[in-house]
């Protein structure tokens, strides 16, 4: 009788084992996402914290990364390592100092015109009041309610205003020392680095390892080197149409809605608006203002449909609604800085989902719609056109 029960109790046992039913080590799906929440929740808790940390460091990682190219090829010219990463540094310092030369010194111009602009403003306040007054009836404000008004707002946020511009100008000081600071350790300990992550990667999987770290490299330099291209064309092309429409500062303006354009989508509106605005404040005519904001606009038109696909679509695919999300959740959690980062972010997030078969959903999702298409291609175009011919000329040279 007992050999025959323990008998039956080893089938069941191995019919239990072949169907996968285990009740000790199954979870059930509510209990797992909720952990995956839970996760996901202390890592956006973690990152807002941390942002003091965290944005210099990803800030360096992105510069040192398109100063590679550069310390690599001093280096095969037998540059010491030392020598070469700080020439990259003084050659990228030099650049940013020659942008803030160029900007203060429009600024000081724009400075000394901001007088006049407030007087002219003030005529155009008190005018529109009055069309207001003629046309619906509502009452006039006196220069003596503004100027009170304005100043009671004024002393309610003065406190607030002072703590957040003295935050502000210690975080920018902070991020100004120490990512020269950062961008020198991984140009100089990259090796050491490569090796540090090989050592969590089993041997036969270090080959795939070191092809998504290439991959990811080679991103994030694509996307630099061509997002300092665009900024380079979009501030010439601005420059060229303020200056045949006579705008005061066209260069300034060209140049900062240029920079702006960093923040994709945003930076483009502000950089409009300022520049409208001052030309409607010192010519008084909308026309012209209107042809101000026609200039961005057609810029960016050509910006968004030719410009950025031609340098960087090809690199870093990223479809405009994974764009949008990232630069949404990007301002949440970092605010500007936030902005500016979350598309090289999520450009390196895609390398990284598509390196693994697991994540290769998520690293479609976040593609341009143009590798979902599932329609053969039976002829291919191998004819570049004037255009493509044009193109491959100006990157020849």
């Amino acid at each position: 009788m007992f050999p025959s029960l323990i008998k039956r109790g080893s089938a069941q046992a191995h019919v239990a084992q072949q169907s996968g039913a285990n009740p000790e080590t199954r979870q059930a799906p509510v209990i797992y996402y909720t952990f995956l929440l839970i996760g996901l929740s202390l890592l956006v808790y973690v990152l807002h914290k941390l942002d003091d940390i965290l944005l210099p460091l990803f800030f360096a990682a992105l510069l040192s990364t398109l100063l590679l190219p550069l310390v690599t090829r001093l280096e095969k010219l037998r540059w010491p390592r030392v020598l070469a990463i700080l020439m990259a540094l003084l050659l990228l310092i030099g650049g940013i100092v020659g942008l803030f030369v160029v900007f203060g010194s429009q600024l000081m111009d724009l400075k000394a015109e901001l007088p006049l602009i407030q007087k002219k403003l003030m005529v155009m306040f008190d005018q529109s009041q009055q069309w207001l007054h003629d046309r619906f009836g509502m009452r006039v404000m006196s220069k003596d309610e503004i100027i009170d008004s304005s100043l009671n707002s004024a002393k309610k946020s003065a406190g607030g205003f002072l703590g957040s511009t003295l935050s502000t100008t210690a975080g920018v000081l902070s991020v100004l020392t120490l990512v020269p600071i950062y961008i020198f350790c991984f140009l100089y300990y990259r090796d050491h680095m490569r090796q540090f992550m090989f050592r969590f990667v089993a041997p036969e999987k270090r080959t795939s390892v070191l092809h998504t770290m290439d991959n990811i490299q080679a991103v994030v330099q694509a996307y630099i080197s061509g997002l300092l291209m665009v900024i380079v064309i979009v501030a010439i092309l601005n420059g060229i149409g303020l200056l045949v429409l006579g705008v005061k500062f066209a260069i300034f303006f060209a140049i900062f809605a240029s920079v702006l354009a960093v923040i994709p989508f945003i930076g483009i509106l502000v950089g409009a608006t300022i520049p409208a605005l001052i030309t409607l404040v010192e010519t008084g005519s909308p026309g012209k203002a209107a042809a101000v904001i026609g200039v961005f606009v057609f810029v960016q038109f050509l910006e968004g449909n030719f410009i950025t696909p031609m340098i960087t679509g090809s690199k870093v695919s990223i479809n405009p609604m994974a764009a949008i999300v990232a630069l949404i959740l990007g301002g949440e959690l970092w605010g500007t800085p936030g902005m500016i980062l979350s598309i090289p972010l999520v450009a390196v997030l895609k390398v990284v989902f598509d390196s693994s078969k697991s994540t290769e959903p998520w690293g479609f999702l976040l593609g341009d719609v143009s590798e979902g298409e599932d329609t053969p291609k039976t002829k291919l175009n191998t004819n570049p056109g004037l255009w493509g011919k044009f193109w491959h000329m100006v990157k020849r040279i």
